[in-house]
């Protein structure tokens, strides 16, 4: 049997409603488009985000399980504060935000190829010039060897991709990014879909609808644009 996939309209960044989802694969709700700040902020309001590989068209998604971290769930655990004072690590908002998306991007050991290519990166980038998309660094003196980027939606964090170059230190860029939203008073982090590092670090699993409940709560909200302002997170390392 046919499967129909909806194709967005080039002028309206409107999209079809979430219970329009296909089950197999889970969460394939449209295609097409564009990657315009206005058409990504439109569905990550919506519980929607895009993810596809070279030379296929723009895929949109919303899965019927979601990952997120919930508040106080990302601690400094004693390996963590090991390699804080061993490595003397320091963490960031925003200083390398280009770089980090690089670094997300660059093809890894057991996975040669990249689903940000340079039109998601410069999507993101657009994001970022316009305060929605925001980066954790982490430095090992002038060095970045750790990082995640994603999009703010209220105060809920809405995390995209994440790296190493030091073991251990994207879960350190996790803990400083929950550390950074906890003094905004939330602290939620979408994660997508789960996967097995997620599930180790903590991340819950929970159904589309509560997602959007989730959504609906925190993303109504605004944060201050001197909040996201690059800045060193020196309650992360007093932790250590």
């Amino acid at each position: 049997m046919a499967i129909y996939l909806p194709e967005l309209s080039a002028h309206d960044v409107s999209f079809p409603k979430l219970d329009r989802a296909l089950t197999e694969p889970d969460g394939l709700l449209a295609m097409g488009g564009d990657l315009s700040p206005q058409r990504l902020i439109s569905a990550y309001s919506q519980a929607i985000f895009p993810w596809f590989s070279e030379g296929d068209p723009i895929l949109w998604w919303s899965p019927s399980v979601r990952a997120v971290f919930a508040p106080d769930t990302l601690q400094l655990n004693r390996t963590l504060k090991k390699q804080i004072n061993r490595y003397q690590l320091r963490c960031s908002i925003n200083f390398a935000f280009n770089d980090v998306i690089k670094c997300c991007a660059a093809p890894r050991a057991k996975q040669p190829g990249t689903w940000i290519l340079p039109e998601m990166q410069h999507a993101y980038r657009q994001l970022h010039n316009l305060g929605y998309a925001h980066s954790i660094e982490v430095w090992q003196q002038d060095k970045l060897v750790g990082g995640l980027y994603g999009v703010l939606i209220g105060k809920l964090f809405c995390g995209e991709s994440m790296f190493n170059l030091v073991p251990n230190m994207a879960k350190l860029a996790l803990v400083a990014l929950q550390h950074q939203l906890q003094q905004l008073g939330a602290g939620w982090i979408d994660c997508q879909m789960p996967n097995p590092f997620l599930q180790q670090q903590g991340a819950q699993a929970i159904s589309r609808n509560d997602y959007v409940r989730l959504l609906y709560q925190y993303g109504q909200t605004t944060t201050a644009a001197d909040d996201w302002q690059p800045q060193y997170l020196e309650l992360v390392a007093n932790n250590a």
